[in-house]
Order: structure tokens, then C-alpha cells, then sequence
């Protein structure tokens, strides 16, 4: 049974809805976005207050979708599976020139967090993108909470693709759901 994950964006969102369900949420233009297929999405709702500092320059960081199994304050007895897309200015890492680099001080933040590194940073393809991927596991007694990192660099941005969830397989499922287009060149 696949399970059912709640969406939040800080970006337009579009789709038809019927009985309070969001039947699709992509972000981006017509012609090429991020996709979040129907049977991933209960309902769209605003998340960029609670999941996204007040304090942060929209310039240097912003939240650009977040999906969740249940809201992220609702509490459960399992593990609340996610994806969460965001992009942070290339200038708020010195020295970074690719996103590899980027690698590293994610690694810092979720190994802060309690989580253990599963896979150390590889090249990840997908599509006619080349991606960075690493996967982490923090332990939560019964449980084991299971996380895999995506980034790239594009336009003077990181952007990261979080996945989380309870099983290894989960996060591949959640990770097979991504779809990029081609990057669009200015003429």
C-alpha cells in the first residue's frame, strides 16, 4: 500500500480538487517542473512559515515544496515521510563551485541532527542532469528514520531534494517519483 503524503508550497501549486484532494502539485512552468504524482498528495497547504526561518534573506534560501505523509506537527508512531525541495544562493557557500561542495556542510547539519552517514556523497544521473546524492539513518529506538540528499547547482542556486522515510525502498520509491527537465537557455 503506497502511502499517502501531504504537500506544501511556497510556489504555485496547480491541479484539479475534488473533495478536498489535491489530484496534482507541480512547480515550475507547463512545459517542465517538478511533479508530484497524484497517489503521493492528500492536500496542498502553506508550510513556508513553519518550515522556513523568518529571519532567512528569500534571495540566499527558500523553501520551494514540502510533502508530507501527515502534517509535520501531527505526531505518529511511524516515521513521517517526506520530500522537501529547496534552493539556497550559491553565495551563502564560499568557495562553492559545485554540488559536491554542498555536500559537506549538509553532511554537517544532518549529522548534527542525530543521523549517521549510509552512503557517502556520489554522483547520482538523472535524466540529462547529474545530480549529488548522499543517504543518512538516525535511529529512533523502534524505528529507523531513513534520509537521502539530492542537489544540484543551477542559475546560482542549490538546489536540494531531501526524501525521507522509513524504509530504504520507501526513499527509492519516493526518489523514483522525480522528474527534471531540461534546463531552458536564454536565446
Amino acid at each position: 500500500m503506497k502511502k499517502r503524503l501531504r504537500a506544501s508550497a511556497s510556489q504555485e501549486t496547480s491541479g484539479a480538487s475534488r473533495g478536498g484532494e489535491t489530484h496534482r502539485t507541480m512547480i515550475g512552468k507547463d512545459d517542465g517542473g517538478i511533479k508530484i504524482p497524484p497517489e503521493k498528495e492528500e492536500q496542498v497547504r502553506t508550510a513556508h512559515a513553519c518550515l522556513q526561518d523568518e529571519n532567512n534573506d528569500p534571495s540566499k534560501s527558500q523553501l520551494l515544496l514540502a510533502v508530507f505523509e501527515r502534517p509535520p506537527e501531527a505526531s505518529g508512531d511511524t516515521v513521517n515521510s517526506a520530500v522537501i525541495i529547496a534552493a539556497e544562493s550559491v553565495a551563502s557557500y564560499p568557495g562553492l563551485k559545485t554540488a559536491a561542495d554542498y555536500m559537506g556542510p549538509l553532511t554537517e547539519l544532518t549529522t548534527a541532527k542525530g543521523f549517521k552517514v549510509t552512503q557517502e556523497p556520489y554522483e547520482f544521473p538523472m535524466g540529462t542532469k547529474s545530480l549529488v546524492r548522499s543517504d543518512f539513518a538516525k535511529d529512533l529506538g523502534k524505528l529507523t528514520m531513513h534520509q537521502s540528499s539530492l542537489a544540484l547547482l543551477e542559475k546560482h542556486f542549490v538546489v536540494s531534494f531531501t526524501f525521507i522515510g522509513a524504509r530504504e525502498d520507501e526513499v527509492e520509491e519516493l526518489i523514483e517519483g522525480l522528474r527534471l527537465a531540461p534546463s531552458s537557455r536564454p536565446k
